[in-house]
């Protein structure tokens, strides 16, 4: 049971974790933080959280639990805030899309990496923003990596991972390293693709009557790109080697294409084509399966 939840950052990640946990009755109180004043005052309106404050510091005193749901960007400035106010027991996560800059701004503010600091990332999550749009469920059947360090207390991995099952999440470790290629191939490039198809469009003349016969398949694979600008900005910046590794090889995959479709090589087309959708088929169809049963 966790006494006291500080959730820093009470839009959809943060609130919907902190709606998870009351409704599964692991959390006795918890303590929003943010700047919007009327997002922290609905969020009390609807029960996500108990009470609220701007000041981060004020914030974690007296918390056992930490949950930071900021932009990558705010998060050095977040642990400077917080660092003379933890309680002695205060076990702190976050959920971050990228864990290397976590890491290096905590080890940069505490001047090493705290052992009550497990970094974590949920995989779960909306194009839309706010306590509004938070949900209990968000997290049920869903994954989190948590990627602790060689400094991590065990104690401190096991309350979070406790945590994160409360939720009906799997939990998962990995490397810090290793997240953080998974994640920039799996999240971060698709995002950046229906960012930068959007944007393409967008700028072309006859762009209002693109997006007027945009069909079906137009619109599921662009919705990302009505995700959070801000918060995908900080994640190109804090994930860019990997990132910028990644989009490097879906261009070569793309002027190939381009390449083949000029030339009019039809069985080349088909090849990749079958391809693709062998590998789709087989990893869906098994990511599917091995989520547990309700």
């Amino acid at each position: 049971m966790i006494r006291r939840l500080a959730v820093i950052g009470v839009g959809l990640i943060g609130g919907s974790l902190a709606r998870a946990l009351r409704k599964a009755g692991a959390v006795e109180q918890i303590v929003g933080c943010g700047r919007g004043r009327e997002n922290l005052e609905r969020a009390v309106e609807l029960g996500v959280i108990d009470r609220y404050t701007h000041d981060i510091g004020e914030a974690v005193q007296g918390a056992d639990m930490i949950f930071l749901a900021v932009p990558l960007g705010a998060m050095k400035d977040a642990f400077a805030a917080m660092k003379d106010h933890l309680a002695e027991d205060a076990v702190i996560t976050d959920g971050g899309s990228c864990k290397g800059s976590v890491v290096a701004d905590a080890r940069a503010v505490f001047g090493q990496v705290p052992a009550r600091l497990v970094p974590g990332h949920p995989i779960a999550g909306t194009e839309k923003n706010g306590v509004e749009a938070s949900f209990a469920g968000l997290y049920e059947n869903r994954r989190v990596i948590l990627t602790p360090l060689a400094e991590t207390d065990d104690q401190a991995l096991a309350r979070v991972r406790a945590m994160w099952e409360a939720c009906g999440a799997q939990v998962t470790d990995m490397s810090v390293e290793h997240h953080d290629e998974v994640l920039a191939a799996t999240s971060h490039l698709p995002h950046m693709l229906a960012f930068g198809l959007v944007d393409t469009l967008a700028r072309m003349k006859e762009n209002d009557e693109i997006f007027r016969y945009a069909a079906g398949g137009f619109r599921d694979f662009t919705r990302i790109a009505s995700s959070n600008p801000v918060m995908w900005r900080d994640i190109c910046v804090a994930n860019g080697p990997a990132l910028s590794r990644m989009l490097a090889a879906f261009a070569d995959e793309m002027n190939d294409l381009a390449r083949t479709i000029a030339a009019g090589d039809g069985d080349h087309l088909l090849e990749v084509f079958s391809r693709a959708k062998e590998a789709r088929d087989r990893y869906v169809d098994g990511l599917q399966s091995d989520q547990p049963s309700e």
